[in-house]
């Protein structure tokens, strides 16, 4: 095939009873309950099939780039739901509701008449046949786009999420949300000292954007929201801690905007350790190595996870070499070496500005790379053959909020810091937003707690079990190593 070049989708004889799809919202597979008749038929639309799998920002905008174009888009997620990832943190300390930051899927495409959605959790892509395979299920592709964002990364010691949880999907969140609400409700109940303020010390991992704006929700939480609620504690007494790993916060940012940070950070009571290492994380908290070397404990019941990501496994899928992030290497044009239908996108790839810098993984990223690879295949489309343009990123700056009416933005020459800052990244988030539901009642929720100081999803959900005692009560790490 030519590069470019759209092709009916050729079907192995192996799979052309199996795995064709009959109609555009069904695919066979061996336990299929459909005639022969109608398993032999094939397919009954000729359109190359552009198959999407992730429906994040990267893979969404795809979809909708390709709404004009003569093609047929399947796109495949394990959730029925696209979520605004930014505004987790305002879910898992309850300031936002799940449904305020995620839309049903199906609802941002009904009106695409070339596009059908699939609910499924990929397995694996196979090349040579040119399917992605869901279980027993296989969809055959002309085009393949391969967007499905990233996990958390505990650098090999993947026995700390149990006690230090990430944030990345809706779950997580809601997870968080209750760790953090039970709990102030369980140091009401405790009458040990030290046992209380274990409970009441807030740990975070990772002093990026996620970090920052966690450490500060959180203080927020506990110093405004909370203050008047209990009548055992007192939640001023609250302890925040963002352990950080290099010299400063928001290390991507220019150190001015860092420092400036770190000071409102302090002026919300969060305690800021750089150039600090985690060493350990267990149920009693997490052991930590300062710069000059030395090792203490830090007794913790909520420690949050920020610190570092991996790239789903779309690298084993491709059987291709990934980086130390599990990202592939794409070319110019976000395809894969070898493989010009196969484009890879967002927090799955490693691609590089001009300067031969790779992108970070942020949703301008993937969203622009969504958008370029639908330009690209509709312009494909139109003239088969035709050479490939490559892609190429802009820069529009970057934001972060610290807390109530304080935030960051860096444009280049224009740097904004405090209430201007707040409010340009509040303006940037609701405008994202899809729908304009969510985008009202985010506005209205943002409102509303800046005037009064309250949340309005302190919501506990889920079973509430028994607060399991840690195994050591003295400080001492029981069972840590240094990682």
């Amino acid at each position: 095939m030519r590069r470019g070049q759209f092709l009916p989708v050729a079907v192995p004889a192996g799979l052309a009873m199996e795995n064709q799809m009959q109609t555009s919202f069904h695919v066979h597979s061996a336990t299929c309950g459909c005639s022969p008749e109608n398993r032999s038929v094939g397919e009954s639309d000729t359109r190359p099939r552009v198959v999407i799998v992730g429906a994040g920002f990267g893979g969404l905008s795809a979809a909708k780039g390709l709404a004009k174009a003569d093609v047929r888009v399947t796109l495949v997620d394990r959730r029925n739901h696209h979520l605004f990832q930014p505004l987790l943190y305002q879910v898992a300390t309850a300031g936002l509701s799940p449904g305020q930051i995620a839309t049903p899927i199906r609802t941002v495409l009904r009106d695409q008449k070339n596009a059908e959605v699939l609910l499924g959790a990929v397995t694996g892509v196979d090349t040579a046949k040119r399917c992605v395979l869901m279980g027993s299920h296989a969809i055959n592709y002309d085009y393949l786009v391969l967007a499905t964002g990233a996990r958390h990364s505990y650098f090999g010691r993947d026995d700390w999420e149990r006690f230090a949880p990430g944030l990345k999907s809706l779950e997580d969140a809601t997870e968080l949300r209750k760790r953090i609400l039970l709990a102030f409700e369980r140091a009401e109940l405790e009458e040990d000292h030290a046992a209380r303020q274990r409970l009441l010390t807030f740990v975070v991992i990772g002093a990026g954007p996620t970090g920052v704006e966690m450490a500060g929700s959180i203080a927020e939480l506990a110093h405004r929201a909370l203050a008047s609620d209990f009548r055992a504690i007192d939640p001023h007494l609250a302890r925040v801690v963002l352990v950080e790993a290099g010299a400063r916060a928001l290390s991507s940012f220019p150190e001015e905007l860092s420092a400036y940070t770190a000071r409102e950070l302090k002026k919300l009571n969060v305690e800021l350790m750089t150039g600090t290492k985690v060493t350990g994380v267990d149920e009693a908290g997490v052991m930590l190595q300062g710069a000059d070397g030395a090792v203490s404990a830090l007794p913790s019941a909520c420690v949050i996870w920020a610190a570092g990501v991996m790239a789903s496994p779309v690298a084993k899928w491709l059987d291709v070499d990934g980086d130390r992030a599990g990202r592939v290497a794409v070319g110019d044009d976000l395809t894969v070496a070898g493989h010009p239908e196969i484009f890879v996108l967002g927090d799955c790839a490693l691609a590089k500005d001009k300067a031969g810098k790779p992108l970070p993984g942020l949703a301008p990223v993937a969203k622009q790379q969504g958008e370029y690879v639908g330009r690209l295949l509709t312009a494909l489309r139109r003239k088969p053959g035709s050479k490939r343009f490559a892609f190429g990123y802009k820069d529009y700056g970057a934001l972060a909020t610290i807390g109530r009416k304080i935030a960051i933005a860096d444009f280049g020459k224009i740097r904004l810091r405090g209430f201007v800052g707040w409010l340009t990244w509040s303006l940037a988030h609701i405008y994202f937003l899809i729908g304009f539901r969510n985008r009202f009642s985010v506005a209205l929720d943002w409102t509303w707690s800046y005037l009064t100081f309250q949340r309005g999803a302190r919501l506990i959900t889920g079973p509430v079990e028994e607060a399991a005692k840690p195994a050591r009560q003295d400080g001492e790490a029981a069972g840590r190593k240094a990682a």
